[in-house]
């Protein structure tokens, strides 16, 4: 069983892939269900700590946007956990979306530079390379059994 990071973070549709092969998919829906779910926090939806600022200060610095900061706190630590990733270029805001296009570059960036396999796809624009990106993703999702199982 293999920690995958996922890019977008909050694809449902990835997230399900991964699990029915057995994986822990590391999406956003997860960090956020810890949030609402936690006795801390007193006053939903705002679902905020008052470590969550300083945590998203690890990832970004004190002149970033504070929404960037915000959103890095959640992926962050989904980042930090991974022990492979899975990103998804050019995907509409139906398939998962941050909707914040340095949020995404940093992520990218903290992703392909952390040491660990990385597939990046592209998002199919027909069926047939909808097939050809299911099957992509498997061969990776095999290929990590392989390689980080025996570790």
């Amino acid at each position: 069983m293999v920690k995958i990071a996922l890019y977008p973070p909050n694809s449902l549709i990835l997230a399900d892939l991964l699990e029915r092969k057995g994986h822990v998919p590391l999406v956003l829906q997860k960090q956020i269900r810890q949030k609402i779910k936690d006795p801390e926090i007193d006053s939903p939806p705002m679902n905020i700590t008052e470590e969550d600022p300083l945590n998203g200060l690890k990832y970004a610095a004190i002149e970033v946007p504070s929404g960037v900061r915000g959103r890095m706190s959640l992926i962050g630590p989904l980042i930090d956990e991974a022990e492979a990733a899975i990103i998804v270029d050019g995907a509409p805001y139906g398939f998962g979306c941050i909707g914040c296009a340095r949020t995404n570059e940093l992520s990218i960036f903290l992703l392909r530079n952390k040491g660990i396999p990385v597939l990046e796809l592209k998002y199919p624009d027909n069926q047939d390379e909808t097939y050809v990106m299911v099957n992509a993703i498997n061969e990776f999702v095999d290929s990590l059994e392989e390689t980080i199982g025996e570790e």
